[in-house]
């Protein structure tokens, strides 16, 4: 490593900072801020979205798969297609009807402030330490960098500067800030991964496809493995990735307020399902970079290689055999994938915490000015609590790592459930909705905790799910004739500040 891939590292956070704040245009108020006016352009909204999802774990670990196995986890990209679809014509149109802010309004709306605040709060709690993990992820090729420079900067210096770049941004320019930094991101780690592609196919002397082939690892389809404990079996795989998809992109914050944030009810439905594709392109990408480096490393083993673990295969071959300079584009593509999720959270965090708590529970009626004020506030906040939860982490040995990691995918099937429930079961109420999502994510954190391999992680949103839905409908018998309809209101109530969400339990139409 070269004093010019810090230069190009430094280079890039200064330019991500710079076009955030020229982009971001003047905010007047809360809707602007955290929906951009409703005026961004779909395919910046779909880019953004895969920019968002990618966290610089996938940059590093989804090669890893590929070397190791074979490209049987692309199975679980067709599974996020599907599950796309679903959300742009199941839960798009209901978010659409009025002026909601968060996903968790239509919750408020359906059954009441009680469900609305639950999901908010197991939505900001299971992000803060799934993306201060991100975060942290991403300063360990930083770290060794400098390391080889013989600077020895700690993990908490490298995780302030990033964090620090990305609140600077995230606080003045809100969600059209983000979105436009999030389009420059995503190009940077793609070009990045095509030219270490383009690098490495140079530099071996047989086609690394043969031989991958040959090695068995150009698998797509798995139809011989266990379905209830291989994650990437097929059926597995799809139905598991179509479920994750319809909850992360439906019922999760981080990625509604961008969909939330087109022109049109259409341009938001073409952002979410443009995503699957591009997504499935990008995987594509990574995985077929897995399979460049078995060739570059000769299919040695990670121990012959005396690495810990599969996931330091790309940062090594980065630092070991990338030209000066083109080293630091691909670690700076590491960072852009880690701020990308970070300022995505930031946003989404600062949103839900401002309609979901706030108003609903403070029932003060603010001017334009002092929300915007308020909503800048607690985007610093999330900011500086992000920073702090990374911070907790000082090697990459805590088994907390791989907690943090996972946990969201823990609650995905209770919040998926919970929508689902207000839906399509009629004379279910708050309480019923409370009782099986709490339920469902503590069967889901104790299958995790205490039966690990048990099931393949790609079944825990489906499991989740199901929990939800049926303890739901089985509550929900208690109640004589129906409940008012799971109809999300009409467009005139739907986010309106005088409206008061239902108390009593009996949901709201």
């Amino acid at each position: 490593m070269q004093t010019i891939d810090l230069v190009v590292i430094a280079v890039y956070l200064a330019a991500s900072a710079w076009l955030g704040l020229r982009l971001s245009g003047k905010q007047r108020n809360v809707r602007d801020y955290f929906l951009g006016s409703r005026r961004l352009p779909w395919w910046a909204v779909c880019l953004s979205v895969v920019a968002t999802e990618t966290s610089a774990l996938t940059v590093i670990s989804v090669p890893g798969v590929a070397y190791l196995g074979d490209i049987t986890f692309l199975q679980v990209a067709v599974g996020y297609l599907i599950g796309r679809v679903a959300v742009a014509f199941l839960l798009l149109p209901r978010y659409y009807r009025g002026e909601m802010t968060t996903a968790y309004a239509y919750l408020g709306l359906r059954f009441g402030r009680g469900m609305q605040s639950t999901a908010s709060v197991t939505f900001l709690f299971t992000r803060v330490l799934a993306d201060g993990v991100r975060l942290f992820a991403a300063a360990i090729p930083m770290k060794i960098i400098l390391d080889s420079l013989g600077a020895g900067i700690s993990y908490f210096a490298i995780v302030a500067v990033m964090g620090a770049v990305t609140i600077v941004y995230t606080l003045v320019g809100g969600i059209r800030a983000v979105v436009w930094v999030d389009v420059l991101q995503m190009g940077l780690y793609c070009v990045g991964g095509a030219v270490a592609l383009t690098v490495i196919a140079g530099s071996v002397d047989a086609n690394f496809l043969a031989v991958a082939a040959d090695a068995g690892k150009t698998r797509f389809l798995d139809f011989t493995s266990n379905p209830v404990s291989a994650p990437y079996a097929t059926v597995t795989a799809v139905l598991g990735g179509a479920l994750l998809s319809t909850a992360s992109h439906g019922a999760d914050q981080i990625v509604v307020q961008r969909l939330l944030s087109c022109r049109s009810l259409r341009d938001a439905q073409k952002a979410v399902i443009v995503s699957g594709l591009v997504v499935f392109l990008q995987f594509a990408l990574f995985l077929t970079l897995g399979l460049a480096l078995y060739s570059y490393f000769q299919g040695a083993t990670v121990d012959q290689l005396g690495l810990n673990n599969s996931d330091e295969l790309f940062p090594v071959f980065v630092v070991e055999a990338m030209p000066p300079g083109l080293a630091g584009l691909l670690l700076a593509g590491v960072i852009a994938a880690a701020m990308s999720t970070l300022s995505s959270s930031l946003s989404a965090l600062s949103s839900s915490t401002m309609a979901d708590l706030y108003e609903q529970f403070s029932r003060r009626r603010l001017s334009d000015a002092r929300a915007l004020r308020l909503s800048r506030l607690f985007t610093l906040g999330w900011g500086l609590v992000f920073i702090a939860a990374a911070a907790l982490f000082t090697g990459t040995d805590s088994p907390v790592v791989e907690l943090g990691l996972s946990v969201a995918s823990l609650t995905y099937g209770g919040l998926l459930g919970a929508f689902l429930l207000g839906l399509w079961v009629r004379r279910a109420r708050q309480a019923d909705a409370v009782v099986a999502f709490t339920v469902a994510v503590a069967a889901m954190s104790w299958l995790f905790l205490f039966q690990p391999g048990l099931i393949g992680f790609t079944w825990y949103t489906a499991i989740g799910t199901g929990i939800v839905l049926g303890l739901g409908y089985l509550l929900s018998r208690r109640h004589p004739g129906d409940s008012p309809t799971a109809d999300a209101g009409t467009p005139e109530d739907v986010g309106t500040p005088d409206r008061e969400p239902d108390r009593s339990g009996e949901g709201t139409a």
